[in-house]
C-alpha cells in the first residue's frame, strides 16, 4: 500500500510541476508574444485539474506515508510556486518521507540505504 501511495504522489507531483511549466509557456505566448490564446484555456484547465488531484492525493496519502503536519503543509504549499512540487518530491524521496512508517528492508529508499551500508562494511 505504501509504495502505491508514494508512486501516485510522485506521479502527480511531477505532473503538477510540468503542467505549471506548460501554463507559463502558454501565458508567455499569449501575453508577451501576443500570438493568439497560446493554449492558455486548455492548459489552464489541465493544470487546474492536476493541481486539485495533487491536493486531494496529498491529503489522502499523508497518513499512509507517516507524514507529520509540517510535512503535509510543506507538500501543500509546494503546489503554489512553479516546479516546487517536483523539488518537494525529490526532497521527500531522498529524506525517506516516501517510505512510510512500516518500511521493511526490502522496499523503498531503505533498500538503497541498506545496499550502501552493506557495501561499505
Amino acid at each position: 500500500m505504501v509504495s502505491k501511495a508514494a508512486t501516485l504522489f510522485r506521479v502527480l507531483a511531477v505532473a503538477e510541476a510540468l503542467s505549471w511549466v506548460a501554463l507559463l509557456a502558454g501565458m508567455f505566448v499569449k501575453y508577451v508574444l501576443g500570438i493568439g490564446e497560446g493554449g492558455v484555456p486548455v492548459v489552464g484547465m489541465v493544470h487546474g485539474i492536476v493541481f486539485l488531484a495533487y491536493v486531494v492525493v496529498t491529503l489522502g496519502v499523508f497518513r499512509v506515508l507517516g507524514w507529520n503536519v509540517k510535512t503535509l503543509m510543506l507538500a501543500l504549499v509546494a503546489a503554489v510556486p512553479p516546479l516546487f512540487t517536483w523539488f518537494f518530491e525529490v526532497w521527500a524521496l531522498r529524506s525517506g518521507k516516501l517510505d512510510g512508517p512500516q518500511t521493511s528492508q526490502r522496499a523503498g529508499v531503505a533498500l538503497y540505504a541498506s545496499v550502501r551500508e552493506g557495501a561499505a562494511a
